[in-house]
This record gives C-alpha cells, sequence and structure tokens, in this order.
C-alpha cells in the first residue's frame, strides 16, 4: 500500500485492501487514460445506496416526530453534492483521487462532483469488504455532523421545495426558473432567476444548474416571506 493510500486508510479508520481502495479513487477519466481500466462508478452506485440507508435510517429513530415530508428534506440536504464535497474536503479526499490530466489542468480536485461520487464509491467498498454495520459507521462518522445539523436548518433544507409551498400559501401559483450559463464546459457558471407570480423574485449563481436554482429559490423565499401577513 502506498503512502497516500495508509493515509487515507489512517483518516477512515477502517482497512481497505489495497485494489478495492485503488478502484473506489479512480476517476473516469483517469481510466480512459489509462487504456480503459475499470472505473469507481459502480462502487459510487452501491454507496449511495448504502449511504442512503444509513441516513434514512438514523432520520427515522432519531426523529420520531416528524413526518415523512421533513425527514425526505433532511436527508436531502445531507446527502446533496454540496454536502458530501463539504465532507470529502475534510478528508482532503481530492488529493487522492485518480484523475486524468484533463481532470487535473481544470481543478477536478476540487470539483464538487468528483468528490461527493468518490466519496460514495468508498462507502460502496467499505460495504463490500466489510458489510453493512461498518459501513454504516463509517457513513454516520462522517456525516453524522451535516444530519445533525440539518435538523436546524427549516426553509433552508430545500429552497425549492420551501419556495413553492410559501408561493402556494400566498396565492401566487407554481414557482419556474430562468437559467443561463456561460463558460467552457468544464468550467460553466450558472445564473439562475426565480419567477413567481410573473415577476422574478430572486436570482443566484453556481457551477451547476441545481445549485444556481436553489440559491435563487433561497432569495425568493426570503423576498416573500416578508410579504406574510404579521
Amino acid at each position: 500500500m502506498s503512502i497516500a493510500s495508509a493515509q487515507l486508510v489512517e483518516k477512515l479508520g477502517i482497512h481497505l485492501d489495497p485494489e478495492l481502495l485503488e478502484l473506489a479513487l479512480t476517476h473516469r477519466s483517469f481510466a480512459h487514460e489509462a487504456g480503459g481500466i475499470p472505473t469507481n462508478e459502480r462502487l459510487e452506485f452501491l454507496g449511495d445506496t448504502v449511504l442512503g440507508l444509513a441516513v434514512t435510517e438514523a432520520l427515522y429513530r432519531n426523529h420520531p416526530e416528524l413526518p415523512e415530508g421533513e425527514l425526505a428534506k433532511m436527508r436531502a440536504a445531507t446527502v446533496s453534492q454540496r454536502a458530501l464535497a463539504a465532507v470529502a474536503r475534510e478528508l482532503d479526499l481530492g488529493s487522492y483521487v485518480l484523475l486524468g490530466k484533463g481532470e487535473l489542468s481544470t481543478g477536478g480536485p476540487d470539483k464538487d462532483s468528483i468528490l461527493s461520487d468518490t466519496l460514495e464509491a468508498l462507502f460502496g467498498a467499505v460495504y463490500l469488504a466489510h458489510g453493512l454495520e461498518p459501513a454504516r459507521e463509517l457513513v454516520m462518522a462522517l456525516v453524522g455532523p451535516t444530519l445533525v445539523a440539518a435538523a436546524d436548518l427549516g426553509a433552508g433544507l430545500d429552497w425549492k421545495t420551501s419556495l413553492q409551498e410559501l408561493s402556494a400559501e400566498l396565492g401566487l401559483g407554481s414557482p419556474s426558473y430562468e437559467v443561463d450559463g456561460v463558460g467552457p464546459d468544464h468550467a460553466r457558471t450558472f445564473t439562475a432567476r426565480a419567477v413567481v407570480g410573473d415577476e422574478v423574485r430572486g436570482s443566484g449563481t453556481g457551477a451547476a444548474k441545481k445549485l444556481a436554482e436553489q440559491q435563487a429559490a433561497a432569495d425568493a423565499y426570503r423576498a416573500l416571506d416578508a410579504l406574510r401577513p404579521s
């Protein structure tokens, strides 16, 4: 096992076979340049399910007072690409991911999508190597703080859903979003405008359309919230 791999295993606090760990860290860009070796995408697929199960069970057990809709919002906030990427940055996971030259030259080690996908692949690898309980423990050790914080986010758990509910409450119908993107494909910036009641009520920007829309929804929610009867 390389020094870098040993460092990552130490951070995770759980042993992984070097070959399985390397697979979990192999991005498709690296695999393509290496002649088509296996990528971490199948492990990511598995890890996404492990993550979802662990978080959903924790929410169900820890919040018996909450309805399904609120639990779903808390889960979405915890397993979002942005939230997982933040967890991955705490591990400095970007420095361990195997990336192709193109991704390395365009900020790949710090891209939310790559970081979140790799973290899920690691969850999948731990599940394969050790089973559900150790995988669940790792998930909760890493995303548990995000899960706890989600309980205090209120409308911020899912700004788009919250905006839709508020606009309906005010009789303004369903929101819609206008989105524009600028820049090259590997580094596009998106600007979104939230339209409610035929008026632009908020705007936001982000590296992904979903992020820009969430920011626009947050901006619009705050604007509409001020219109509520006191």
